[in-house]
């Protein structure tokens, strides 16, 4: 009886081992048990801060202070990254943080406030046209983690619309409207869901956006581009409802502007192919002869 219960036992005491044992953690785990980054993740709450605020301003009527609330999140989400590429602060946990503050501050809040302010006009046209913005938003965020991840988030292009972009030419819009005092819902509910299905189209789109993230502030320039940083800053200053309306449009049709002319030359290219062929088999031809 001792021989046959002792093997039993024993199994016993290996599983029960085996079951207090503590889960293994991988190296992802042991860093984030070491701690996280206080300034760029802190950064990145205060622009979740600043889209969470936009939403309640939407939900108590104050749009134009809503939109205000993304321009500033917007600020946050830039130097956020920039702090954390410039101290060599970044981690995996910092970039999924980014992008779930980004999906609130820049894809639901301005939604919520295209459909606050003249959507809802719409009905179900409205909300769905403010919800294939979130979802391309979210797409976007999606794809860009996995580019990131695949080829190092190298090169200074956007494929597709950034969703910070994005958000900016809805709340810049809203803030021109205001500035200028246009009230006629007709036409600011045209125009509304016309943009949104838009950039909604640029945020999915292989479109390619310029990408700011290789700027170094920290080495040498001209003079003179000291000078145009000045007279930007004095130009925004004076009429910021209407520069920072200009400056949003100007990015979002850069894109679609420079992909059509590389179009354009790329068919130019293939027109003049026949004939340089076409040439070099004339002298082909002349040479055999000769």
């Amino acid at each position: 009886m001792e021989t046959d219960e002792t093997p039993r036992q024993t199994m016993k005491q290996r599983f029960m081992r085996r079951r207090n044992r503590p889960p293994r953690r991988g190296p992802q785990m042991d860093k984030l048990r070491k701690g996280v980054y206080i300034l760029p993740n802190f950064l990145t709450s205060l622009s979740l801060f600043c889209g969470f605020y936009a939403i309640v301003s939407t939900m108590r009527g104050d749009y134009l202070q809503a939109a205000w609330a993304i321009i500033v999140s917007g600020l946050f989400d830039g130097l956020d990254g920039r702090i954390a590429r410039m101290t060599n602060t970044t981690s995996k946990f910092g970039v999924e943080y980014d992008s779930l503050a980004d999906l609130v501050a820049f894809g639901v809040a301005p939604a919520v406030l295209a459909y606050g302010w003249v959507l809802s006009g719409y009905g179900r046209w409205g909300w769905v046209a403010a919800f294939l913005y979130v979802a391309c938003g979210a797409i976007r965020l999606a794809r860009f983690n996995v580019e990131s991840n695949n080829i190092g988030n190298k090169g200074n292009f956007f494929t597709g619309l950034p969703i910070p972009a994005a958000a900016g030419m809805v709340a810049t819009t809203l803030i021109f409207c205001f500035h200028l005092d246009i009230a006629d819902k007709a036409i600011l509910s045209i125009l509304f869901i016309g943009m949104i299905y838009v950039l909604a189209f640029f945020m999915v789109s292989t479109i390619r956006f310029q990408s700011f993230k290789r700027f170094d502030f920290r080495s040498r320039k001209p003079f003179n581009a000291v000078v145009l940083a000045i007279m930007l800053i004095y130009i925004v200053a004076s009429e910021p409802q209407i520069m920072l309306f200009a400056m949003g449009l100007t990015y979002v049709l850069s894109g679609p502007i420079s992909y059509a002319l590389y179009l354009s030359k790329k068919a130019r290219n293939r027109g003049q192919e026949p004939g340089i062929v076409a040439t070099e088999e004339k002298d082909a031809t002349k040479k055999t002869f000769r």
